[in-house]
Parts: structure tokens; C-alpha cells; sequence
């Protein structure tokens, strides 16, 4: 008999679940289906079902482990940030349009995985770790339209796309703040990342595939955004332990409510993490005012000590 488990793991006050994908060579239904795509001389009539004794003695890893293939969503998908301001005023991203371009030699040995790790002493963090993209095939394409509204205007602010995005390992860790009494989530977060644009264009996307077009009279481009640690492994940004993040809304004394983005001190013996930001170039165009090239931005090391950003 197989067993597909959900189970609640202790130490979270929000609904954690980790899932147990145990033998599924013993499924009758399943192993039909699959066993001929790889093994062509297997037969079905030399299996025979695992008992709960055996399942008992199966020892592995919990988690999931999942993947993309030929992924691309794109139409009148928004996100909207409204402030609790007089008036309500917003911030939104629309007609999202989002791909990725696939691996496909590396589906399954480079995926996704989603894991439940245990912290003695501390609640559990739920764990979404990145595919390593070591030949760097793995790319994201993004763009999106940006509209700031307040009670009596709707300003169109243009587009925002990033081209040729290649995140390389690392991954986000979400948990529950340590903190009595604080509510929200706790978060850890580890980049490397290559973003070949990132364009601004006040008057529309035009065409997102290419970084430069003809047809585009003004934007902004920065281009070769490469953002890890000096040795070129994956930044910690924020640890879930020991420099935790936390996304929460709070109000404050006088009954005023925003969203609150922070990072916390870092308690590690070492101190924060180290990181790198190399920009190749930033330069604008723009048709009235004329094209000025700004050349290129370093930084070689870099420490996020704390962060607290307040949405009003």
C-alpha cells in the first residue's frame, strides 16, 4: 500500500504542510503509465505491492520537487498596492506578461523543490529553493504596465520590463516571525541573479523582445544587472534565522495602517552577508531631450545591516 501523506509539522502558527511522496513504484495505477516510458522491457506482473512494514523502512528526503516547461502567461492580470491615505490612492502593475525559455535537458535533474526544513527550538520554514541554471538556459522575460490613481486623476506612467533574467540557485525561505506578538511572515532570501535589461518606457512597451528598438522614442535602460556574492554563489539578503525578513501591516498610534517591509539585524557571529552589484550600463534615450550614457556601476561588497520600509 503507497501513502501520500499531508501532515502539519509543529511550531507554526500559520498552515505549514509538508508533503511525503513515498514509493510510488508500488501505485497500481500509476505504474502502468510510467514504467514503459523508461524501461521498455519491464512488465507489470514482476511488481508486487510494499506493505506498510516495508513502507515503514523507506527513508528519504520530504518535499517536492516540480518544474517548468514552455510556461508564458501574459493578458489583463493585475497587482494593485492602495494606500489607506484620504482619497486611496494606488500603485498598480497591469497586462502582466511573463515567460520563461526551458532547460530541457535539465527538466528533471535541475528542478524546482519545496521543502519543509526544521529548526531546533523554532518553527519550522517552508522552502522554495531555485533550479542551479548552471548552463544558463534558464531565462524569464517580464513586463508590465505601470498606473498611478488618486481620487481625482489616473496618471499612465509607462512600462517596465526586464529582459533575459537568469536566476542561479539560491531560493526563499517563509516562516512565522520569532518575535511574541508579531504577526505577518518571516522570510529569508538568497539571489544570484543576471538580468541582461531592465527598461523603463514612459510611453509603452512597444516591442519587449527587443532591448533598443527604432520604433521606441524615450526609455530608460540599464543593462547587465548581476547581483550575488563576490565569489559568485548566491546572496543572502536576509537569513530566516539569523537575519530574518518580515512582510506585515501594522498601525500605528494613531490608528494610521500601512504595509511594512523590513529586514532585521543580523545576529550571526560574522555579521551579515557579503554581496556584489555590477551594473554593465545605464543610459537614456529619449528624442526631445537628447541620449546621455552614463557608463557603468560597481559595487564589490556590500552589507544590508537593516532595512524598514513603510507604504503609507
Amino acid at each position: 500500500m503507497s501513502r501520500v501523506c499531508v501532515r502539519p509539522r509543529a511550531g507554526l502558527t500559520l498552515t505549514t504542510l509538508s508533503w511525503c511522496l513515498r514509493t510510488l513504484l508500488s501505485m497500481p495505477l500509476l505504474v502502468p503509465l510510467w514504467m514503459p516510458l523508461w524501461m521498455p522491457n519491464a512488465h507489470a506482473a514482476g511488481l508486487s505491492s510494499l506493505d506498510d512494514a516495508d513502507l515503514a523502512r523507506v527513508a528519504g528526503r520530504d518535499g517536492v520537487a516540480f518544474n517548468l516547461k514552455g510556461f508564458a502567461m501574459s493578458g489583463p492580470l493585475s497587482f494593485t498596492y492602495t494606500s489607506p491615505e484620504a482619497g486611496s490612492p494606488s500603485l498598480s502593475l497591469g497586462n502582466l506578461s511573463l515567460s520563461r525559455s526551458d532547460d530541457e535537458a535539465h527538466t528533471f535533474t535541475d528542478p524546482y523543490r519545496l521543502d519543509i526544513v526544521a529548526r531546533p527550538g523554532m518553527a519550522d520554514v517552508l522552502r522554495l529553493s531555485n533550479p542551479l541554471n548552471e548552463l544558463g538556459l534558464i531565462q524569464w522575460q517580464f513586463a508590465a504596465d505601470l498606473t498611478i490613481k488618486d481620487a481625482s486623476s489616473t496618471f499612465e506612467a509607462g512600462s517596465l520590463i526586464l529582459r533575459n533574467v537568469g536566476i542561479y540557485g539560491g531560493g526563499l525561505d517563509i516562516t512565522t516571525p520569532a518575535t511574541p506578538g508579531v504577526e505577518g511572515f518571516a522570510f529569508g532570501l538568497a539571489l544570484r541573479v543576471d538580468i541582461g535589461d531592465v527598461l523603463i518606457r514612459p510611453r509603452g512597451r512597444d516591442d519587449i523582445t527587443v532591448a533598443d528598438p527604432g520604433t521606441v522614442g524615450e526609455q530608460l535602460r540599464i543593462s547587465g544587472v548581476h547581483i550575488g556574492t563576490p565569489d559568485g554563489k548566491p546572496w543572502a539578503i536576509a537569513d530566516a534565522t539569523t537575519q530574518p525578513g518580515i512582510i506585515n501591516a501594522v498601525t500605528d498610534a494613531n490608528g494610521q495602517s500601512f504595509l511594512h517591509v523590513g529586514i532585521d539585524w543580523s545576529s550571526a557571529p560574522q555579521g551579515p552577508a557579503t554581496g556584489r552589484v555590477v551594473i554593465d550600463n545605464i543610459a537614456f534615450k529619449s528624442d526631445v531631450t537628447g541620449n546621455l550614457d552614463l557608463g557603468s556601476s560597481r559595487i564589490n561588497a556590500i552589507q544590508l545591516q537593516y532595512l524598514d520600509i513603510k507604504f503609507r
